[in-house]
């Protein structure tokens, strides 16, 4: 029996998914609000603004460098269920800049991943249905089945290694530093998007 609740997340999902963009797409808009020294989101305040502009580095670096291994291609290879994975993100958001485009070489090597992208500002009913320790913390993916419309799981905002040093420095430190935030940009430039390649064909059981 289907309840009221589970409704009303696949409509607030339908919804949303109207409005998604592709990757590609995404990379031009992230592009020109680079060029229009603009951002996305709510708020445009200079630090969002120059955040995007350095994220849009970032996302053209990752973009030409990300690999993977024959191991990672062969078992991606093998994902038969037809699914879309659907990204809350916004231009800003540092931790989207590093995780988005290695989900889109995952995308790239299966046929059966569909993946799109969504602002969180502008769609905060699905962001309300996903939130990480009662936050909307970005980039979220959610994972759904296409043939049902069900929630298959849900990952981000962060790799589970940096997860890991998240909260480790937190409950170390109260809060984190713009010190750990620059260890944190080190660790993912250092990573090369391994630790999100794992992760996700761990979460798809290959």
């Amino acid at each position: 029996m289907i309840t009221l609740e589970e409704t009303s997340v696949k409509d607030i999902i339908k919804k949303s998914l109207s409005k998604a963009i592709s990757y590609s797409e995404y990379r031009t808009l992230v592009n020109d609000l680079t060029e229009q020294k603009s951002t996305s989101g709510a708020e445009k305040t200079e630090a969002l603004v120059n955040y995007t502009m350095l994220n849009n580095q970032r996302m053209k670096r990752w973009d030409k460098t990300v690999k993977l291994s024959e191991n990672a291609k062969e078992r991606i290879a093998s994902y038969s269920k037809n699914i879309t994975w659907l990204v809350i993100t916004e231009s800003w958001c540092g931790d989207a800049a590093h995780v988005i485009p290695v989900l889109n070489v995952l995308a790239e090597h299966n046929h059966h991943i569909d993946l799109k992208l969504v602002f969180r500002d502008e769609n905060p009913e699905l962001m309300d249905q996903f939130l990480t320790n009662g936050g909307r913390a970005i980039a979220k993916l959610i994972i759904i089945d296409n043939v049902t419309g069900e929630v298959v799981n849900t990952y981000g905002p962060r790799p589970s290694e940096a997860t890991k040093m998240v909260v480790d420095y937190k409950s170390a430190h109260g809060k984190l530093t713009p010190e750990f935030k620059e260890d944190l940009q080190r660790w993912y430039n250092k990573n090369k998007g391994q630790n999100v390649i794992d992760d996700l064909l761990d979460l798809l059981e290959l």
